[in-house]
Parts: C-alpha cells; structure tokens; sequence
C-alpha cells in the first residue's frame, strides 16, 4: 500500500495544530504530521516557507456520518 500525501508550504505563524486542524478537522491529529516530517525541527511556531508532507489518514480516521435509513 502506498502512502498518500498532501503538500503544504508553511505561512507565517503556523503551528502544527493549525495544520492538523486545516486538513483533518481535529487539531490534535498534529502529530501524524510531526512523523511525517521528521527533517522539520519541532517548534512552537514553524517558520515560514517550509515544505510539508501532510498524510492522508485512514478512513477510520476521517468523520463519518449515518445516512438515514430512507437513503440506504
């Protein structure tokens, strides 16, 4: 299985929980970006410019919704 990655380039003032907040809704998730960066010192606040691997988790990961029982 190969893994998959989105890219981002860091702004002024990012941190990793804004970054996990932006591609996973949950800014908690920051560190399966942390593991796929480990090149990128782990700062408060990340400089500016700085090219990130972003992980496209598991769909186990992802928000699920229940589709009511009429559109099953």
């Amino acid at each position: 299985m190969t893994e998959e990655f989105y890219s981002y380039i860091t702004r002024d003032g990012d941190r990793w929980d804004m970054i996990s907040q932006k591609y996973y809704s949950n800014p908690n998730l920051y560190e399966e970006i942390i593991k796929a960066n480990p090149e990128v010192p782990i700062e408060p606040v990340l400089d500016a410019g700085i090219k990130l691997k972003i992980p496209v988790l598991e769909e186990s990961e992802t928000i699920q919704f229940e589709l009511p029982p009429w559109k099953k």
